[in-house]
């Protein structure tokens, strides 16, 4: 089984994120999470998971949430410089950032890691290893798309929240999992989230 970092920002777009925990823990993977004050706020607003207090009461609410323990699921506050995932040193499958702000890539693009999830992607990009990025921003200005081309240009995977259609989605849920499932297998996980094309 794989390691993966998990991070969430404040962008539209919780329900994905959630999708591709519940598929990596039920999946017996090892996730390391991280989200944004912003990213907390926007999870409760459209998930209802309410994410508040120290860091242990947040990890306590998301193996609840997540049905996983410690052993499979740890949280790292957005401050913590200190956690296991801000050094290249830490054995690290791959690192997923969903949904992904235009603040947060501007700062992945550019190096700027002032906080954990900025690091982790900018360690995740010096070891080269697997960056995935979910934006949820739209319309798109010049700036975030010439942000989005650098990340590309460095090795990161740029998936867009962009659902499609020709699965005939009958939910919202079906159109989360279409995307989630861009992300398992941008991260070579087997996953029968949404029907392949010609299925």
């Amino acid at each position: 089984m794989g390691t993966y970092t998990v991070a969430i920002t404040g962008a539209s777009g919780a329900p994905y994120a959630l999708r591709v925990l519940q598929e990596l823990i039920r999946g017996g993977h090892r996730v390391y999470v991280s989200i944004t004050r912003e990213g907390r706020s926007i999870l409760h607003d459209e998930t209802g998971l309410l994410l508040k207090g120290p860091a242990a009461d947040i990890q306590k609410a998301l193996e609840e949430a997540l049905k996983a323990g410690k052993d499979r699921l740890r949280y790292f506050d957005e401050d913590d410089l200190y956690a296991t995932i801000s050094s290249g040193s830490a054995p690290i499958d791959a690192m997923v950032v969903v949904p992904c702000s235009m603040k947060a890539l501007s700062a992945m693009a550019h190096g700027f890691a002032s906080n954990l999830i900025e690091r982790a992607a900018d360690v995740t990009l010096k070891e080269r290893r697997k960056l995935i990025i979910v934006p949820r921003e739209t319309p798109l200005s010049a700036i975030h798309l010439r942000n989005m081309l650098t990340l590309a240009e460095a090795g990161a995977h740029v998936i867009p929240a962009m659902p499609a259609f020709y699965h005939h989605p009958k939910s919202t849920q079906d159109m989360v999992d279409f995307i989630a499932g861009r992300v398992l297998d941008a991260l070579g996980l087997e996953n029968s989230l949404s029907p392949r094309w010609g299925s």
